[in-house]
């Protein structure tokens, strides 16, 4: 078991774990999308270097520095997050890991596909967490909308809940899954159909289907998706925390770009470092 895992490989992540590693916390950072730090050009606004530095090299010199003081690196997409009381379990399409605290530093990634009426339908029908609204679908036809480990991993969850569901790729590769009850669908998505819920979906070539809900599942899980699960208050898809980047669920943290405000690296070093101290005082104190 680690003391600390942390979701997110930026400058908010790595900052903690320099923190927590130093603090003799055994501490695991988990990554697997690039950050938008790497999509910088150039940075000329962030204190030591005189004449800037791209962002890629950044990214690239912090993980690099998390990993010479011990701080285990690893790239895995984190499919599933789940608080169980004593010990958080952080589960991956490789594997399992488990910890005492968790600090959340994905980044303010935005999943939602351009498909019109998702907005329309959001809350009549379109949802972001199967285990927020599964139970509202049970034993009903439901459809999943997204082609990677994420979208797999939700279905998962569905499964034992809804009589038959669809995973909507929207034009993108089939994922593998076998299940009796699960179907796949490639087709471009034109639109979400219904007049005041989600009743079907409708293509680019004009065929449609129908459908109770809609779970949205597309690219890779964020802290926004992790919170809802976990029970976090959010704001706007925005963590809430508070002056010690606690949130309201004991044990876990966030930082950088997930807690909304300056999108700049010295805020997310700065809510790193306090997220960092933060957990090694919330060890200490409870004892674990």
């Amino acid at each position: 078991m680690y003391d600390v895992i942390i979701i997110g490989a930026g400058p908010a992540g790595i900052t903690a774990s320099l923190y927590t590693q130093r603090g003799n916390l055994k501490t695991l950072v988990l990554y697997n999308e690039k950050s938008g730090l790497e999509k910088a050009e150039h940075i000329e606004n962030y204190y030591g270097f005189e004449n800037g530095i791209s962002g890629e090299a950044l990214y690239k010199i912090g993980i690099e520095q998390a990993k010479n003081i011990g701080v285990d690196v690893i790239k895995e997409e984190v499919t599933k997050v789940e608080n169980n009381i004593d010990y958080f379990k952080i589960v991956t399409p490789r594997g399992e890991y488990t910890s005492k605290v968790l600090i959340l530093s994905t980044g303010n990634k935005k999943n939602k596909p351009k498909i019109k009426g998702i907005e329309k339908f959001e809350g009549k029908g379109v949802s972001y967490c199967t285990i927020c609204d599964g139970f509202f679908f049970r034993n009903r036809s439901i459809s999943v909308i997204g082609s990677g480990n994420y979208a797999v991993s939700e279905t998962n969850e569905l499964i034992n809940i809804a009589n038959d569901i669809t995973i909507l790729t929207n034009g993108e590769k089939a994922p593998e899954i076998r299940a009796d009850n699960v179907n796949i669908d490639t087709k471009k998505i034109e639109e979400i159909i219904g007049e005041n819920k989600v009743e079907g979906v409708k293509f680019k070539d004009g065929t449609e289907i129908q459908t109770d809900g809609i779970f949205i599942a597309q690219g890779v899980a964020g802290s926004a998706d992790f919170a809802k699960k976990l029970g976090i208050i959010t704001n706007k898809d925005n963590i809430v925390v508070n002056a010690n980047m606690e949130t309201n669920v004991k044990g876990i943290f966030a930082c950088g770009d997930c807690t909304g405000g300056l999108l700049q690296v010295s805020k997310a070093v700065y809510e790193g470092a306090k997220a960092g101290l933060e957990a090694i005082k919330y060890i200490r104190k409870n004892n674990k």
